[in-house]
């Protein structure tokens, strides 16, 4: 075992049993205090938010909260919300089906760009290219197994500015979507999709409290973000059984992972974490954050 997990072992041990409720309470600084310690010991960058959803004045932790991060895929998020915004005002239906489709435009001059299945988590759309899914397949598979393809054929449809406008109207604009999945050429200029814990925070607690475009569109939204396939952060830091709708975002050195979890009292989780290489070093370090926060506020 090296000395970094030997440290974070030790950490863990440690803040499991100090964040423990007081008078039936939980007590939030030695909480906080006891996930900056484990931070600490990743030698990361990490900013964490948590709020349950019946949250009293002044009853959550925000660590690092305005930190700004590339997004990676926790911006499908809000293209989901900007697709049932859509389907709510009836400028489209979510069985709609439209062409699949691997040639997209930069944004940085406008040339043409196309996705390598390859380095795409989701090979399945890619077998219908050429034919046609519906917006309900497409969302489905751009958070469930964090399709690229299918989110930016969404993006093309749906137009990144509309999305930004409705993010900015939940409060939201520390999320920030100016493009599609790998548009190498705005990546090198600097020009990436980012977001803040309290961006992801506003978001999901709109889900969460069925405010996200209306309560039935929140209700389905929650459904596909429970099928979520990647569950190596948040999720297993938890006691078995426990439900999490959330959305995992990963690129070289960057690993996030948001949501909401269904315990005792429900609450949103967001961590985000940037300089770890290692992804399962990375998702280990959710995983310990979750757990003491789940033992803590149990």
């Amino acid at each position: 075992m090296s000395l970094r997990n030997i440290l974070t072992a030790i950490a863990l041990c440690a803040v499991t049993s100090s964040a423990t409720a007081v008078h039936g309470q939980t007590n939030l600084s030695q909480l906080k205090a006891d996930i900056n310690a484990l931070i600490a010991t990743s030698g990361a960058e990490v900013a964490v938010a948590w709020r349950p959803l019946d949250a009293k004045p002044g009853e959550e932790i925000l660590i690092n909260p305005a930190l700004r991060f590339h997004a990676a895929s926790t911006m499908k998020v809000p293209v989901m919300i900007e697709l049932f915004r859509q389907a709510d005002v009836r400028r489209l239906r979510l069985d709609d089906k439209v062409a699949v489709t691997n040639q997209f435009t930069s944004i940085q001059d406008g040339t043409p760009f196309v996705l390598a299945a390859t380095e795409d988590s989701d090979g399945e759309t890619y077998k219908a290219l050429g034919k046609k899914l519906s917006y309900r397949e497409l969302i489905d598979a751009s958070i469930t197994v964090s399709s690229n393809l299918a989110t930016n054929i969404l993006i093309e449809h749906l137009g990144a500015r509309n999305i930004q406008a409705t993010v900015d109207t939940m409060g939201a604009s520390g999320m920030q979507v100016l493009r599609g999945v790998e548009d190498q050429k705005a990546f090198d200029a600097g020009k990436n999709n980012t977001t803040d814990a309290l961006g992801l925070l506003a978001l999901f607690e709109a889900i969460g409290k069925g405010k996200a475009v209306s309560a039935k569109a929140s209700a389905e939204m929650l459904e596909i973000l429970k099928r979520q396939k990647f569950n190596d952060g948040i999720p297993a830091g938890l006691p078995a059984g426990t439900i999490v709708a959330h959305k995992t975002g990963t690129i070289t050195r960057i690993h996030h992972d948001a949501g909401l979890v269904y315990g005792p009292r429900p609450y949103v989780l967001v961590i985000l974490t940037r300089g770890i290489p290692d992804q399962k070093v990375s998702a280990k370090l959710m995983a310990d954050i979750a757990t003491i926060i789940a033992r803590a506020t149990s």
